[in-house]
């Protein structure tokens, strides 16, 4: 059995007053692909943030490789290897695609991914490599983004809403190239709101529903009425 990459043990998360995260626990094992799905306002984008270090928890609450990381500013998070493609892209506007791309290895993290290798995974960026990055369409856009965090060498790739807002032949080119990095030794985890693309790529699903854990399984064991119910909380 695979070991487990990823434990999230309990997990609370506040803005403040608010509560965002009520005790979610969740696990991802090395070479898996999980999605975490659910309605606005479920705490999915809270989840990925609070495992990439953009918001502290406790030690205790997040694992990663058997260490207790929970604590950890982002910057350590993707020095040990979690990288977070961002909901809305997140590009640095004023640089070209590659330096987009390049300051996304700034870490020097050994492992397969070089400009050579994202460029052979999504060619058109290599076309545009000179282009500044708000001049490419959205799903060039999110081509880069995931680009830049690959180019660091993780070895868990935490992507927050890739699909959202492009054509569905846009998101179908993206989606098509995870086996791809999947096999270069990664996990994923992916938030998405799209149930029937959950499911299609995702081996674990985990549906949120108002900062809970309403349902987890195996994809291939989920119907398309348990995970409705659970998302929508009915």
């Amino acid at each position: 059995m695979p070991d487990r990459l990823l434990e999230v043990r309990a997990l609370d998360a506040h803005y403040g007053d608010f509560q965002a995260l009520f005790g979610v626990t969740m696990g991802v094992t090395e070479g898996e692909v999980v999605a975490v799905i659910g309605a606005n306002g479920a705490g999915k984008s809270t989840l990925l943030k609070s495992i990439a270090g953009a918001m502290r928890s406790r030690r205790d609450a997040i694992f990663f490789a058997g260490e207790p990381v929970g604590h950890l500013p982002a910057h350590d998070m993707v020095a040990r290897g979690i990288a977070l493609v961002p909901e809305g892209r997140r590009l640095f506007p004023s640089l070209t695609v590659e330096e987009n791309l390049l300051i996304g290895g700034q870490l020097g993290r050994p492992g397969p991914w070089t400009l050579k290798r994202v460029y052979e995974l999504f060619p058109i960026l290599a076309e545009r490599r000179q282009q500044i990055a708000p001049s490419l369409s959205g799903g060039q856009q999110q081509m880069v983004a995931i680009a830049r965090a690959l180019m660091s060498n993780p070895k868990l790739l935490l992507c927050d809403e890739i699909s959202l807002g492009l054509a569905p032949i846009v998101i179908r080119d993206i989606y098509a190239r995870i086996p791809t990095i999947v096999a270069e030794g990664l996990s994923l985890v992916i938030v998405e709101q799209d149930i029937v693309q959950a499911l299609k790529t995702a081996k674990h699903v985990y549906c949120l529903q108002e900062g809970r854990v309403a349902l987890e399984g195996e994809a291939g064991s989920l119907t398309r009425e348990k995970i409705s119910a659970a998302y929508f909380g009915v």
